[in-house]
């Protein structure tokens, strides 16, 4: 009879689990009791976060008043400095958009105007925030410049990808899962995740499927814009705690999202006709190619440039500022290898320093990776893939890998050429 016990939960015979605890006419397995008291205490977590949403603007956090630091424009460019190479015009737009909105919010906060009488007037003037679209081929830092502004504001900071959203209703991530994500980061402290950042990537990847009317619903394309106009606005959105599809049931927790700074980026490929079509280029035969490759068009793109290229009017004016950056030559490519605080030949010093060998790479080492990565055209993604080949081997067998380790062009040729 005893052999026949189980719990009567998860089923399992006593066999097969640890402990088995009896009650009247039923048992419980130990994983049952672990799991339950698991859930009691995420629903319990979950009723205070909901409790508190009624009333962010008098939740106290601790340290909260230390953790949003309002930089000046030029000290966030400097910030910026150490870890972005090059784009110089782009960190001077971000710092001033940012410094603008963190501003913003920081003055509603305080009341700043309401004892100076002369100022009245503007204790009623609603600032609206900006929204920043950075387009740029592929490895060029857009990611780079929402992480680094996020360390120096020192606010809760997230990155979804669009083409995993769908429209609500159909099989992929509702668009309301970006701000779980911001939640998350903000270790579920609504009022500080309200203060955030979001860097939605491939956002060029939920343009319109085609220009024409469809019988089918464009459900990862336009139905995503139309889904995320409310969000990036600025609006009460009600978001599941942990995520994954909404449904009836679950408790949601109301997220204000006026004071959130949405970045967006992509590569849009193929707008570059777009926009030589507008400038009526030649697009005949090799003409075209050679121009094309010679000037930079992404750099004159226009609002209606995007409305052709699939997103709506509605997006589009909800990202005020636009910023394009210039692809990576040579030079800044090899920069970008050794300049930055926390760039990919430091890093690599560090990791062979834990194992306290001191690794040394020429300079002629350096061209012939950045040369490789040039013609990849991955950007400073590239750099990455030919460091691993070439640092392989010697990580691999760290232990019999020499105090010293110097790195020429000899040993750089032939791990990329010969291997």
């Amino acid at each position: 009879m005893k052999d026949l016990l189980k719990c009567n939960f998860c089923g399992k015979n006593k066999n097969n689990i640890n402990l088995l605890i009896s009650g009247i006419n039923s048992y419980i397995c130990d994983y049952c009791v672990k799991k339950t008291y698991s859930i009691i205490n995420s629903n319990k977590n979950n009723n205070e976060l909901y409790e508190t949403c009624n009333n962010t603007k008098n939740l106290k956090i601790k340290d909260y008043k230390n953790k949003i630091k309002v930089k000046k424009p030029k000290e966030i460019k400097s910030f910026l400095d150490k870890y972005i190479i090059g784009h110089e015009i782009t960190k001077k737009i971000l710092s001033v958009a940012v410094y603008n909105h963190y501003k913003r919010i920081y003055n509603n906060n305080n009341n700043l105007f309401t004892n100076q009488k002369k100022e009245k007037e503007k204790e009623n003037i609603q600032i609206d925030k900006s929204n920043i679209l950075l387009i740029g081929d592929t490895g060029t830092g857009k990611t780079l410049l929402a992480k680094s502004i996020a360390k120096l504001m020192n606010v809760p900071f997230s990155i979804s990808d669009s083409t995993s959203l769908t429209e609500a209703g159909y099989v992929g991530e509702d668009v309301e899962s970006i701000l779980t994500r911001l939640l998350q980061s903000a270790d579920y402290h609504i009022n500080f995740a309200e203060k955030g950042i979001i860097f939605i990537d491939e956002i060029d990847k939920i343009s319109r499927k085609s220009a024409n009317p469809s019988i089918t619903r464009d459900v990862s394309g336009e139905g995503v814009q139309q889904a995320l106009l409310k969000i990036l606005e600025g609006s009460i959105v009600h978001v599941p705690p942990q995520g994954g599809r909404k449904h009836p049931e679950q408790k949601m927790i109301p997220i204000n999202t006026e004071n959130i700074l949405f970045i967006a980026g992509g590569t849009f490929d193929g707008i570059n006709k777009i926009i030589s079509e507008r400038k009526h280029s030649s697009t005949i035969g090799y003409f075209y190619k050679k121009k094309q490759y010679r000037d930079n068009l992404k750099e004159e793109i226009q609002y209606e440039d995007l409305k052709k290229f699939g997103l709506i009017p509605e997006l589009i004016g909800r990202f005020p500022i636009v910023n394009y950056l210039n692809p990576l030559d040579k030079i800044l490519l090899k920069r970008i290898l050794v300049e930055p605080k926390n760039s990919l030949i430091k890093q690599y010093k560090r990791l062979f320093y834990l194992d306290k060998i001191s690794l040394n790479i020429t300079d002629d080492a350096l061209d012939i990776i950045v040369n490789e990565s040039f013609y990849l055209g991955l950007g400073a993604r590239g750099l990455r893939i030919f460091c691993e080949k070439i640092f392989l081997d010697y990580l691999f067998d760290i232990e019999n890998t020499n105090t010293i380790l110097n790195i020429d062009k000899n040993i750089v040729e032939q791990k990329l050429f010969h291997s």
